[in-house]
């Protein structure tokens, strides 16, 4: 008798894997396990997926570096959620004979959270809500954004869908990257500027780059401290583009007046971060794609990449 194929989904946070797809085809051909927690030693990571041949990974939450893949032989297939993971070594995987598929989604429940992040970091809601529970009222003054100046980070899918609701708000929308030009810029409903005056000028700063070699680090120490010292930081992209140390010092030291942020270098966030419990902070568990439509669009193109790979597998047995 033939040993049967197996399939890890791993980091099922909401246990709803199982729920958001038909996995019958699937589940009749092959043996399934849903692990819902996170394992970030690698060395632990490669012990569960040892016994494995195909991996559903959620978007980047299990990085599966060259390091990983080429100490599991058994794996013959990843199935990543997303049109793309920068978390799974492409070129290991094809080196190894492992099989990459991909999915659809939608952007538009990035795009509502990072104004989830912006009202609520500029209306200071978490901490006022968390008041009205422990019977206390206003603690403080908040404040509007029509006529305040939005700066998105990035034109590409997802920032001038924000751009376009923060003109609805009434804000100046103004933008910038390293490849921007004011016509870009201009097709979004934005207005250009040179990196030299977008940090200093914004009052609300959005980010909405892919994360990469240029990107890495793009927001730092000094790009703080050209901003004003009420502007507020929004990331809903990647937590790397943000110097996390800079960060820390720009709000400890009132270079910034607060941050709303879905993102982080090391997720989950650490026990004892800073980021957890400072003033002025709003965060959320890199929530930007988790919502019943995209779950719905990942779990379904998953699920048929996998049906797919069995029976081309079978065939060709």
């Amino acid at each position: 008798m033939s040993t049967p194929i197996r399939v890890a989904v791993l980091d099922d946070y909401q246990n709803v894997a199982l729920g958001m797809a038909d996995w019958s085809p699937v589940i009749a051909r092959a043996e399934v396990t849903v692990f819902d927690d996170h394992l970030a030693d690698e060395t632990a990571l490669i012990a569960r997926l040892a016994p494995f041949d195909i991996v559903f990974v959620m978007r980047e939450r299990t990085p599966l570096p060259r390091s990983v893949l080429s100490r599991l032989p058994r794996l013959r297939m990843i199935a990543s959620t997303g049109n793309a993971n920068a978390s799974i070594d492409m070129a290991a995987a094809g080196e190894l004979g492992i099989e990459v598929s991909h999915t659809g989604g939608s952007v538009a429940s990035t795009v509502e959270l990072t104004w989830a992040l912006i009202l609520a970091t500029a209306r200071n809601l978490v901490a006022e809500s968390r008041a009205v529970a422990e019977g206390r009222w206003q603690l403080g003054v908040g404040r509007e954004l029509e006529g305040r100046v939005l700066g998105v980070l990035g034109l590409g899918r997802i920032g001038p869908r924000v751009a376009r609701i923060g003109a609805a708000f009434g804000m100046e929308v103004v933008a910038w990257s390293t490849n921007m030009t004011p016509e870009t810029a201009a097709a979004a409903g934005a207005r250009y500027l040179p990196r030299d005056e977008f940090f200093g000028t914004v009052d609300v700063l959005t980010v909405h780059l892919k994360l990469g070699d240029r990107s890495r680090g793009l927001i730092g120490a000094a790009e703080f401290a050209a901003m004003k010292p009420t502007a507020l930081l929004v990331n809903t992209s990647r937590g790397p583009i943000v110097d996390e140390a800079a960060l820390i010092d720009a709000l400890r030291s009132g270079s910034i007046a607060g941050a709303g942020l879905d993102v982080f270098d090391v997720e989950p966030l650490p026990p004892g971060h800073p980021l957890r419990d400072m003033p002025g902070v709003v965060t959320t568990p890199h929530l930007g794609y988790v919502a019943d439509r995209p779950y719905r669009i990942f779990f379904r193109d998953g699920v048929a990449a996998i049906e797919r790979w069995l029976s081309d597998h079978r065939a060709g047995e």
